[in-house]
């Protein structure tokens, strides 16, 4: 542990000889903590709380002379953009909240980002990877992942190696992050000469695909693209397995990066999915653990290994304790041109920020992997599988 924590020494404060007056750093978000998003919203937390306890573990955030440390305020948002509108305001109102983090999913994120912007509060956006949010002229949101339109591009571009002329059915769930991806995907495989043997949506609280999977199998389909969140994928998984559909490639969209996947056993053999990060990547970071690092300090707390959403949780906070410590400050006029100019790698990966006015905030250094589930020594497993260099399988078709 002790070797993990001193990672967090940033900047030329490091080594300083000066004693630090401490005061408290506020940081207000929502997490849902019930409702169909529960499960990754819970992963990202824990990467939130994981980074906090380290961070205050060290000392807290070193800037202008003080030293932080990190206080959340958080409230259960139930899945519902209703109730993020009200408590964002509260964070900010009444709780005094300093920064911000975003709840879980584009939709969420959009909702919370009327309101910060309405108090210029500066934002982490963890968990949404929809563009349109970052195309409305906002100026204190800052998207860690990669954005929708880029969600599926690796699965196609491996899908073509395998099958150039594979019929796709297209499946999502209707909200606005599903429909995003969907959508751009759709016009990329039609530019790489795929037919789109089917397009599907279903609403979010569905439960029952069979009348969907009999419209999968009359179309032809290779290969099914899709998806939308942990309830429904995980549902539409183990129903396409169950039904026989006999799909020689599934790409599904969050669902299969959680390791709760793998509970569902044989269903679960050859489904992939897009991901912002695996453990298994080795990026180089210029501050804060190692992937390496952080997926043993992670699965040592939690006793799960960690999906995406923890690390990009963990990474946030990363990303804006760099900004305060580089700014000096924690004024957000001053962190907000730290994380203007930042160009970084950490665990996640590379982050850096659009700076025009048309799209700010949007993230455009951040690459995605594609992995797979897969048997191996009689255990499941998630393997990457693409891109080439980066994978540690060959790819289940």
């Amino acid at each position: 542990m002790k070797r993990i924590l001193c990672l967090f020494a940033i900047g030329a404060l490091a080594g300083a000889a000066p004693a630090f007056a401490q005061e408290t750093l506020t940081i207000g978000f929502t997490a849902s903590q019930t409702g169909k998003l529960n499960n990754d919203s819970t992963a990202q937390l824990r990467g939130f709380e994981l980074w906090r306890d380290d961070v205050n573990a060290a000392g807290g955030i070193k800037a202008g002379g003080k030293s932080y440390k990190i206080k959340f305020v958080s409230y259960d948002d139930e899945s519902q953009g209703t109730r993020v509108q009200q408590l964002y305001t509260r964070l900010i109102t009444q709780d005094k909240a300093q920064f911000l983090f975003s709840p879980y999913s584009s939709g969420l994120v959009a909702t919370a980002a009327i309101i910060s912007e309405q108090y210029g509060k500066v934002m982490l956006c963890i968990g949404g990877a929809e563009e349109k949010t970052y195309k409305l002229g906002n100026k204190y949101l800052f998207q860690l992942y990669t954005g929708a339109g880029q969600y599926l591009a690796g699965a196609l571009d491996l899908l073509k190696q395998k099958n150039p002329k594979a019929k796709i059915a297209f499946v999502y769930e209707d909200d606005p992050f599903s429909k995003a991806v969907a959508q751009a995907t759709r016009e990329l495989a039609k530019q790489d000469g795929f037919t789109v043997a089917l397009e599907e949506s279903y609403s979010s609280g569905t439960t029952d695909f069979g009348p969907i999977i009999n419209k999968v199998v009359s179309s032809g389909a290779d290969a099914l693209l899709g998806g939308g969140h942990y309830a429904d994928g995980s549902t539409l998984a183990r129903q396409l397995h169950d039904q026989k559909a006999g799909l020689k490639w599934v790409t599904l969209l969050v669902a299969p990066d959680s390791p709760n996947f793998a509970t569902l056993g044989d269903a679960a053999v050859g489904v992939s999915v897009p991901s912002q990060w695996e453990p298994q990547v080795t990026y180089k970071p210029d501050f804060g653990p190692t992937p390496a690092e952080f997926t043993k300090h992670f699965t040592e707390r939690f006793k799960i290994a960690p999906g995406y959403h923890a690390a990009g949780g963990y990474a946030g906070g990363l990303v804006l304790q760099h900004a305060i410590e580089k700014a000096g400050s924690i004024d957000p006029q001053k962190v907000a041109e730290e994380l203007n100019k930042m160009n970084v790698t950490t665990l996640f990966g590379q982050t850096k920020f659009a700076t025009d006015p048309k799209e700010h905030g949007l993230q455009i250094a951040h690459k995605m992997v594609v992995a797979q589930w897969q048997r191996k020594d009689g255990k499941l497993v998630k393997e990457v599988v693409w891109p080439n260099e980066a994978k540690t399988a060959d790819a289940l078709y």
